[in-house]
């Protein structure tokens, strides 16, 4: 119905954000893709991209790119079921920062086959890119049900209250309301609410937290052994520093857990399947 080099060319606007950058990847001329996106617009009979910094996908260019990135991995699926010569399927997936920096790489580098388009958001809103289409799989703390996916449960990223031993001795002398409206946090981004709510839980009360902003997981750690602020970091991240001093725990024993969940677009299921295995073979080691 779709031309498949014009779909390409329109995924690629979409994924990449510009003409030139788009044609970089596919390996013609910016004339040449925008000559595929218009033919493709005139099919389509809309507008399929919105002309910008970054140039956009619109909701029916938008479900043009699920459609190819689904079609593309089923190709790539038969090719292998009939033992058939095919390249890497391009797969755009989700991921919380926090979850790549601590296990599911070596699942990434176990599955063949694809490439990886990784688009990092928290966990809390990463779902809402699996239904809008912008990915084909995500790893998100709602268990769901959503609909036309598939959920796999995790398990449980175990998160801690960590500063520097000075930190703690500054800006608490005691662990309260006030002086935690005080002593500067970390904050990943505005999606970041784990310290919040850490602190929610251990107050009984909800208030903002002076926060210095770094969307690093690796930073976050780093900062804390600093003296920056104190943050929620991983077990995975900081077992070592606890253990040897260089950190402590704000609040022993209040520990926070993230649920995760991989959940992925069901029609191209058997085709994410061998990541999927991987991912549940990795997260062996969360908790449950």
């Amino acid at each position: 119905m779709f031309d498949p080099a014009q779909l390409a060319a329109l995924a690629a606007v979409h994924r990449r954000g510009a003409f030139d950058l788009a044609a970089a990847e596919i390996g013609v001329t910016p004339s040449a893709i925008s000559q595929r996106v218009k033919a493709l617009e005139e099919a389509a009979g809309t507008l399929l991209i919105r002309r910008g910094q970054p140039c956009t996908a619109t909701p029916t260019g938008l479900r043009l790119v699920r459609h190819h990135e689904e079609i593309t991995l089923l190709e790539q699926s038969l090719a292998a079921e009939l033992h058939l010569p095919a390249g890497p399927a391009v797969t755009r997936i989700a991921l919380n920062a926090d979850s790549l920096a601590t296990w599911v790489m070596p699942a990434l580098a176990a599955t063949e086959g694809l490439l990886f388009d990784i688009v990092i958001d928290d966990q809390d809103h990463s779902q809402a890119l699996l239904r809008a289409g912008e990915v084909v799989g995500a790893i998100t703390s709602h268990p769901g049900p959503l609909q036309g996916c598939d959920t796999v449960a995790l398990g449980a990223l175990r998160y801690r209250a960590t500063c520097a031993p000075g930190f703690a001795a500054r800006w608490f002398p005691e662990l309260t309301v006030e002086t935690l409206s005080r002593a500067p946090s970390l904050r990943f981004n505005d999606k970041d609410s784990l310290q919040e709510t850490w602190a929610a839980r251990l107050t009984g009360q909800r208030f903002s937290l002076p926060c210095h902003r770094l969307a690093s997981s690796q930073g976050f750690v780093a900062a804390c052994l600093q003296g920056l602020g104190w943050g929620m970091n991983p077990d995975q991240l900081t077992a070592p520093h606890l253990a040897s001093g260089a950190l402590v725990e704000l609040a022993p024993g209040t520990a926070l857990d993230v649920p995760l969940y991989w959940q992925f677009n069901r029609l191209t299921g058997a085709a994410l399947a061998p990541l999927t295995r991987a991912l549940k073979a990795a997260a062996k080691g969360l908790q449950t």
